[in-house]
This record gives C-alpha cells, sequence and structure tokens, in this order.
C-alpha cells in the first residue's frame, strides 16, 4: 500500500523543488507571465517574484527612478522637436495627451451621441417635456425631516436664496407620500426634502410633480454661505443655469431634473451662475456672481497706461457635493416604488466606470 502511494508522493515533491527553483531563479508564476504577456509588465509585476522584502522594495526603486528617467528624455526629446518644427515654420508635432480616469473611462453604450435621433424623440415625450416647452414654471417646495436642528435652517435659508420660486413648508409628522399629494394640489413642480442624521446633513430627495421621477442624493462636503471667505450676498433676480458633464442617458435624466428647479428666462443684470458639474459621477454644485471691475494698468517708472474692465468670479455659497443613490419612477413610494437606477457596492469595482 505504501509504496502504491510513493510514486505521488515524490512527484510532489521533485515538482515544489522546482518550483522554489524557478522563483529563485527570477522566473514568473505561470499565471502572471500570462498577464504579463497581455500587456506591458509593471514594476511591480516585474519584482513580485522577489521574497525578500527589503530587496525587492531595492529593485523596486531602482526600476522606478529608470522609468522616470526615460520619461523625462522622451518629454526632452519632444520638446527639441518641437523647437526646430516651429524655427523651421514647420507644424510642430502635438502634445501627448494626458491619461485621466475620464478619456480612459470603460465604454459605456448609454453615452448620448450629437446624431442620436431616438433620444430626441424620448425627451420630446418625457416628464419634463412641459417645462423645455414652456408650458410650466418651475414651482419649488422645500422641507426638511421632522425635527430639524439649526444648521438645518442656515441651510434651507441659503436655498432659498438659490432657488427664487422656492417655498418653505415645514414638515411636522406628514409622510413624503402625503407632502406629494398637497404639493400636486397646489400647482408646485418640484419637492426637495433635506434629509440630516445627529445634526449632519447627509441627503436630499427631488420629488418632480406630478409623475415623477424622483431621485434621492447623498449630500457631502457640505459650507454654508457664511462659511466661505469673501462670499457675496445674493439678490432675488432668476440665475443661469450651467450643467457640466451629463454624457450618459441617466446623466442626461438627472440633469433635465435640475434643470427643471430653475426658470429657463435668467435675467441676466444679476449676473448669478449656479453650476451643477459632473465628475467621475459626483455632482459639484457651486453658486456665483460674475464681478466687473475697472482697474488702472500701470506701465514703466509708474506712469498709467491704460483704463481696463476685468471680470472676476465671487462665490455666494452655499457649496456641497452630491452622489445619485437612486432613481425611481413616479413620485416617492419606498414600499411599491418601482426604481430605474439603483447604486450598489458592486458597481464600484473599477475607477474607470462611470454612469452619468
Amino acid at each position: 500500500m505504501d509504496s502504491f502511494f510513493r510514486p505521488a508522493a515524490e512527484d510532489r515533491k521533485e515538482a515544489s523543488i522546482e518550483f522554489l527553483a524557478n522563483i529563485r531563479g527570477g522566473h514568473r508564476h505561470p499565471h502572471r507571465a500570462a498577464m504579463a504577456s497581455q500587456d506591458v509588465a509593471t514594476i511591480g509585476q516585474r519584482t513580485s517574484h522577489i521574497r525578500n522584502k527589503m530587496r525587492r522594495s531595492e529593485v523596486y526603486g531602482k526600476l522606478l527612478h529608470e522609468k522616470k528617467r526615460e520619461k523625462r528624455k522622451q518629454r526632452k526629446k519632444l520638446a527639441e522637436e518641437r523647437e526646430k518644427a516651429i524655427e523651421a515654420g514647420q507644424v510642430p508635432p502635438p502634445k501627448p495627451e494626458p491619461k485621466t480616469l475620464e478619456n480612459t473611462r470603460e465604454k459605456d453604450d448609454t453615452i448620448i451621441r450629437s446624431d442620436d435621433e431616438e433620444i430626441g424623440e424620448d425627451l420630446a415625450d418625457d416628464e419634463f417635456a412641459q417645462y423645455f416647452n414652456r408650458q410650466v414654471s418651475p414651482k419649488v417646495l422645500l422641507t426638511t425631516g421632522r425635527k430639524p436642528t439649526a444648521i438645518m435652517f442656515k441651510f434651507l435659508a441659503d436655498l432659498l436664496h438659490v432657488f427664487p420660486d422656492a417655498t418653505y413648508y415645514k414638515r411636522n409628522n406628514h409622510e413624503i407620500k402625503k407632502m406629494c399629494e398637497y404639493a400636486s394640489k397646489r400647482e408646485f413642480t418640484d419637492l426637495v426634502v433635506i434629509n440630516e442624521d445627529r445634526k449632519n446633513i447627509n441627503g436630499m430627495l427631488v420629488v418632480h410633480l406630478p409623475e415623477g421621477p424622483t431621485a434621492y442624493f447623498r449630500l457631502s462636503s457640505l459650507k454654508l454661505s457664511k462659511e466661505i471667505k469673501g462670499h457675496g450676498k445674493p439678490t432675488r433676480h432668476r440665475p443661469e443655469l450651467v450643467l457640466n458633464n451629463f454624457s450618459t442617458r441617466l446623466g442626461n435624466r438627472i440633469g433635465r431634473m435640475f434643470a427643471s428647479l430653475f426658470n429657463q428666462d435668467p435675467e441676466f443684470r444679476g449676473r448669478r451662475v449656479v453650476t451643477f458639474h459632473n465628475q467621475r459621477d459626483f455632482i459639484f454644485f457651486r453658486h456665483h456672481r460674475y464681478v466687473f471691475e475697472t482697474k488702472e494698468d500701470k506701465g514703466k517708472a509708474g506712469k498709467q497706461k491704460g483704463i481696463g474692465i476685468r471680470a472676476r468670479l465671487q462665490e455666494l455659497g452655499p457649496r456641497f457635493t452630491l452622489k445619485l443613490q437612486t432613481l425611481q419612477k413616479g413620485t416617492f413610494d419606498s414600499k411599491r416604488g418601482e426604481y430605474e437606477w439603483v447604486h450598489k457596492p458592486d458597481m464600484d469595482t473599477s475607477r474607470r466606470r462611470f454612469f452619468l
């Protein structure tokens, strides 16, 4: 019986000795070698076979230094080629575009193209069509949780300046579904509910009335107007609206929801600008006023050269960041509601995967 199992045990022993010899000899694991062959091996892949931590760190540092030196040589060579081309009156070679998470994002079939006729037909008949056709003017109802704190009222005061056509209504013990019915009967177009937890404002629910949709956002990085250095005081003029980087079908839907909160006829005399900037699925909210200043341009020896007008931005506040969590069809219904999109933890497996 022992002689029957001895060859298998000896084979395993010889295989383990050969495996250790390959590692010490600098051979990579077959699986890692296959991964490296598919793409250029990284420094980590080239040093992962070294078992001694100090030796591995030393080799890693040397390889990293060599990589940086090669990059400097390439940049210097490109710069010299550009200078020579400019001196010769030729078109210089284009500068290499730096790789970012945005321009290397994963391919998404829902990104809207300029020649997409289907999206135009969908937008002409969605829940926001009446607003964009100027048949309905925005009328926003603002409310809070059942027991708002002092910081909530300060934030509401800032939001009432952001939305000129907004009205605050005390929540008391009313349910959100009942408030949606109340707001619809009084011809409100949107219901915005601000949530807080232990004096920390952490959520925003936006319900488009009367047919939805309903979006819930996680709110973070809040800074009130009075906390912003050099902030200005907003006027009652209707602001301009800027929406950036809402490029997918889902992003376009969220952008149209934000647009429906503001009047389509801004009053440029007020010089107010409200911005929703989407970057890597984080929506940054900013509120500015652009200011024109007259300044004297002085020449040499303090002599007056001329008078020029310069423009600058003055932040009015508040400032916060939104992250979409759910998008629900129809008005708010936590039990029987049908969801169009829900953010789940397993969606965050890649840094180059975006949804808006």
